[in-house]
């Protein structure tokens, strides 16, 4: 009877252990599911840049194969042909910004979760403290008789 006393101690050390670690430990469920809405994410930015990357694509086609287009992107960069003069009037602002958008960096974050050694430590000091309270009443019960 003693020894079955102690090893509820034990088993509470263990179930803890079992869910803390699979509500909140690195391989929990609370990772998972930041895992998962990363993964949603990184699906949307790629998306995105598949969008920008057809723009470019389309933007390029018409560079290479488009003189007219070729022509006009050239004198928004302030190029022009051979035998032209410009006249730069100051203060009327810079040339117009042609950058074509190639997207955002996006990096993922690490998830939140409860280090697998902060589970262990609570685990085996609530095993210690059952362990201790069965101690006790044992000890009270001895006394008592």
């Amino acid at each position: 009877m003693r020894i079955s006393k102690y090893l509820i101690g034990i088993w509470v050390a263990i179930t803890i252990y079992t869910v803390f670690s699979l509500l909140g430990g690195p391989k929990g469920l609370s990772a998972y599911n930041y895992l998962l809405s990363e993964r949603e994410r990184q699906w949307e930015n790629l998306d995105r840049l598949g969008l920008i990357n057809e723009e470019l694509e389309k933007t390029r086609n018409n560079l290479l194969f488009d003189q007219d287009t070729l022509l006009v992107h050239a004198r928004q960069l302030g190029y022009g042909q051979d035998g032209e003069r410009f006249v730069r009037i100051v203060g009327l602002g810079n040339t117009k910004n042609t950058l074509s958008n190639t997207g955002n960096i996006y990096i993922a974050s690490m998830p939140d979760y409860i280090p697998d050694k902060n589970i262990k430590i609570t685990a085996v000091c609530i095993a210690l403290l059952i362990f201790a309270f069965l101690f006790m009443l044992e000890f009270i019960d001895s006394r008592s008789r």
